[in-house]
């Protein structure tokens, strides 16, 4: 190929790229760490630079994409196609250091690794690695499930059989799986049995409509942000019972995310656009930022020094300091901005 034709290909990328919305550098590598973030907008995972700010990279994924899990070696993430109506049937395997999207797995008709009938899973959503293999909800077949990208198949599939599965969070100091369960108003529980086979449901009622959800880092606990009544119902972890419930005026709670100390949790209001942080021990408001037109996705810097939400309203990431809980930057044209994760 000419060097004509190569310019000419790096020109197409970068307009492709301004008519997404995104200010992505030419030809830039994937840093590492990496922030990976869902455009709901463009259909596109963004790759950026967490130390500049700026975006390098925007990978083409499914329809409606609105969570992302990353590999613990930073190498593969998994995004969730959800569909435009919680119909989807996808999952985007990408590359990251290629920046691109190596395996498109279908959900429909699966079949299991010992020639089990999986049946199609619908509505992919909330995802995270967890021991070298990706678990995500299937809101729309009211179950979860696991895909190994060694293999490239989902190898495991398990019935919650509430409504509206949305995300989950897993405990890694016990390997117990949670999930919120939006339209059933509850947090199911599920834990490994030791003989390694079954697995246990404890179904926890929470409060109206829970959505977001987070485990203490801990283990202790478990916070699930309510949506539909403004009220965030905290689990003991040992006894699976609602231990106390904040009553915070939440218009319409979207995600709860610990700080890596366990100190503070932060809670985004896809309502008003606020965020709320919460001191986790006394339970008592600290602080309330408000940051546009909507709130959600939110991420934690590993090293606890900053935090990233999703302003999606306003095509943007607020950077906020956790120090001094005040933003100090904020990352520019990501079209309904959602989900994200870190790439180490």
């Amino acid at each position: 190929m000419t060097h004509h034709s190569w310019r000419m290909l790096g020109l197409a990328a970068l307009v492709i790229a301004c008519v997404s919305g995104v200010r992505v550098r030419a030809q830039e590598k994937t840093p590492h760490p990496a922030l990976l973030i869902v455009s709901k907008g463009a259909n596109a995972l963004e790759i950026a630079n967490p130390a500049t700010l700026e975006v390098v990279a925007s990978v083409p994924v499914g329809t409606m994409p609105h969570e992302v899990a990353v590999s613990d070696d930073g190498k593969i993430a998994l995004v969730t196609n959800y569909g435009p109506h919680q119909d989807g049937t996808s999952l985007s395997v990408i590359d990251l250091n290629a920046q691109k999207e190596i395996h498109r797995v279908s959900l429909s008709n699966l079949t299991g690794p010992q020639g089990e009938n999986f049946g199609s899973l619908v509505g992919p959503h909330g995802a995270q690695f967890f021991d070298g293999k990706f678990y995500f909800t299937a809101e729309g077949s009211k179950k979860i499930a696991r895909y190994d990208p060694a293999t490239n198949r989902v190898d495991w599939v398990l019935e919650i059989g509430l409504n509206r599965t949305h995300m989950l969070v897993i405990s890694k100091r016990t390997h117990t799986i949670y999930t919120a369960n939006v339209n059933s108003d509850s947090v199911t529980a599920v834990e490994p049995n030791r003989d390694g086979g079954l697995w246990t449901h404890t179904v926890i009622a929470v409060g109206k409509g829970p959505e977001g959800i987070d485990v203490s880092p801990d283990g202790k606990e478990v916070w699930a942000a309510n949506s539909g009544d403004g009220t965030v119902s905290i689990i003991d972890t040992q006894t699976k019972k609602v231990a106390d419930t904040l009553r915070l005026g939440l218009q319409h709670s979207n995600r709860v995310k610990f700080t890596p100390d366990g100190k503070l949790v932060l809670i985004s209001d896809i309502g008003n656009g606020n965020l709320l942080v919460i001191d986790a021990g006394t339970r008592q408001l600290v602080k309330k930022l408000p940051l546009g037109k909507t709130a959600e996705g939110i991420l934690m810097q590993p090293d606890g020094a900053r935090a990233f939400v999703a302003a999606s309203g306003d095509n943007k990431i607020i950077v906020l300091d956790l120090k001094t809980l005040s933003p100090v930057g904020q990352i520019d044209g990501i079209r309904d901005a959602d989900g994200m994760a870190w790439a180490k």
